[in-house]
């Protein structure tokens, strides 16, 4: 081996320690590596930061960005309450999350459909009364599978389509990955729904602070108008889109006549309905009924609603507000800020907001503007609390990120626009249409994922600048030409599968795709099932809560142990090499 190829190998060895030591975040290590890669001289100053550039980065940041606007839209928790509202079996809530987050995770990255469902499985736990732990596992590992089925789904099919196009001057399409894809999605949805068993029962051994400070019982007052989903229907109705989450506590009519929340109260335009229940609960329930919460009171003329932001608050000892009512300090008229819901211990609330008096203790849910609220909280006397996601009052897309998300779907694989263009339209549109707003853009695209991807791209392609990929393909060869067709693609699915919980999926694939595409040619194969092999083997980390960020994302809420994973995870890994090998070479021949 020449002394430059032999400094490639040693990089990616000591990069991978560190992945593995994990006392460094990915994307520091990624960056250390690049540095170390330019001190030894295998990767030219002029190609330092190409993977700043490279198409990859703009996908795998615009399909998180449109994940984020499909997830704000609230439109799945919608579509479940319409298809399956009276689903409180066990198994057929876990067929229904895993399906669904499945067949998303197609078309959305798998990160984001993951997080679109968890709200929705621990809905479901309540329901059926079991544990979050019985669902989440299942679903993170059909996010996966659901990946593997479409160029968008998961970041190695990006990465290999991109690898495909250096090595054949043609890249993979949006949708030929789709046959292995739903092949291996369907068996693995079938496997999850009868073998969910083998995890454990667990609960959440621990919280967070943000555990601690969170309110779980808040009341707001919602307005019944024209365009209200629940003008003219009962009660019963109104809940139906609450799962059993809110209670109707009272209706106001004519704003003085108190109607009994009994189930077949009719409501009217114009009704104020209080409603009690968790901020999520809360919103997905006025959002879903179209009703009102501010009664229009947003302040256009300086700025947009896109400036406003809700936050909790508790008030102090010396808070002025104790002793007032919001009406009497008239909080909007002098404040610009809406109070949108109040929580208070121990005690139901049966009055309206406006006219409640404020007291030692209380929690408030307020709206307002993001550059005046620090002042105005001070001025209050009121503290916040630990920042958390509140969508209630915000606004909200409705269908419109469906319809870019589409729009972009339908340009890719027409052909018409490149997938980078057509994503990365789809991500500045969810902006434009205010479905995401500005403030939350850098946390939707997750910085640290696209810097590891691009300080690891220059690092990964030195190996094959160097020749490093031709020397380990031999050495794989000489074991694959004892082996026959079959099993050489079953060594690389494994080689993937192997490296994967040690590297980022979309590392891996940088990593090993080159050395499997020289391996197929060393043995006269075609290298489109090989790459095919690294990109399921990436996506398919079923045995470590650390190879993928779906795993890791519900362990906490899961309660899991790492040795939970390989229970489930192991026979689902050998299910998915003994249907992927066959398929793969159904779907793209050999030779």
């Amino acid at each position: 081996m020449a002394i430059n190829q032999l400094l490639s190998i040693a990089v990616i060895i000591l990069m991978m320690v560190a992945f593995v030591w994990g006392r460094l975040r990915y994307d520091l290590v990624a960056c250390l590596a690049l540095i170390l890669a330019l001190a030894v001289g295998v990767v030219p100053y002029d190609q330092a930061f190409s993977g700043f550039s490279d198409d990859i980065v703009i996908i795998v940041g615009s399909a998180l960005l449109v994940s984020a606007g499909v997830a704000r839209s609230g439109i799945m928790e919608f579509a479940i309450q319409r298809i399956a509202p009276n689903v409180t079996g066990v198994r057929a809530q876990l067929v229904l999350l895993v399906a669904v987050v499945t067949v998303l995770s197609a078309f959305v990255k798998n990160i984001g459909a993951l997080a679109i469902m968890i709200p929705i499985a621990f809905q479901f736990a309540r329901r059926s009364n079991s544990s979050p732990s019985v669902f989440l596992m299942p679903m993170a590992f059909g996010s996966l599978l659901g990946g593997l089925m479409t160029q968008i789904g998961t970041s190695p099919n990006v990465v290999v389509s991109r690898i495909r196009e250096e090595l054949t001057g043609t890249s993979f399409t949006m949708f030929d990955f789709t046959p292995v894809g739903a092949a291996l999605a369907v068996t693995g949805i079938v496997f999850l729904s009868l073998f969910y068993w083998l995890v454990p029962v667990r609960v959440r051994e621990t919280g967070s602070v943000q555990d601690a400070l969170d309110v779980n019982s808040y009341v707001t007052e919602a307005l019944v108008v024209s365009s209200s989903a629940v003008n003219g229907k009962t009660v019963g109705e109104l809940m139906n889109y609450a799962g059993g989450e809110v209670v109707v506590t009272s209706i106001l009519r004519s704003r003085t006549f108190h109607v009994a929340p009994l189930p077949d109260a009719r409501l009217r335009e114009g009704d104020i309905v209080l409603l009690e229940g968790s901020p999520e609960a809360l919103d997905r329930v006025v959002a879903q009924a179209k009703l009102d919460l501010t009664d229009g009171r947003q302040d256009s003329g300086e700025g947009s609603s896109e400036s406003y932001v809700t936050v909790e608050a508790v008030l102090g000892e010396s808070s002025p507000l104790i002793g007032w009512s919001a009406q009497r300090l008239a909080l909007y008229d002098r404040y610009k800020i809406n109070l949108l819901a109040v929580s208070r211990k121990g005690e139901r609330i049966s009055e309206r907001l406006g006219a409640l008096t404020l007291r030692l203790g209380d929690v408030l849910l307020l709206q307002g503007k993001r550059t005046r609220l620090p002042d105005i909280l001070r001025e209050f006397g009121a503290l916040p609390l630990a920042e958390r996601p509140i969508l209630l009052g915000s606004v909200r897309g409705g269908s419109i990120p469906i319809l870019i998300l589409a729009a972009a779907m339908i340009a890719t694989t027409s052909g018409v626009i490149p997938i980078p263009v057509a994503f990365f339209t789809a991500a500045v549109a969810m902006v434009l249409f205010r479905v995401v707003p500005i403030r939350d853009i850098y946390n939707a695209i997750d910085g640290p994922i696209l810097v590891m991807l691009a300080a690891l791209i220059p690092v990964s392609d030195s190996l094959r600048r160097s020749g490093a990929t031709d020397v380990i393909a031999m050495w794989l060869a000489e074991i694959g030409s004892k082996l026959p067709p079959a099993g050489a693609l079953a060594l690389i699915l494994v080689v993937a599968m192997a490296v994967t919980p040690f590297l980022n999926n979309a590392a891996t694939v940088l990593v090993v795709a080159p050395v499997a595409a020289g391996f197929a040619s060393t043995l006269g194969y075609h290298p489109e099932a090989f790459l095919m092999a690294v990109a399921i083997g990436a996506g398919c980390d079923f045995l470590t809560p650390i190879g993928h960020q779906c795993n890791t994302l519900v362990m906490g809420p899961g309660g899991y142990r790492f040795s939970d994973y390989p229970r489930l995870g192991l026979p689902l890994s050998i299910l998915v090499i003994a249907v992927a090998v066959p398929m793969l070479m159904l779907v793209w021949p050999l030779r």
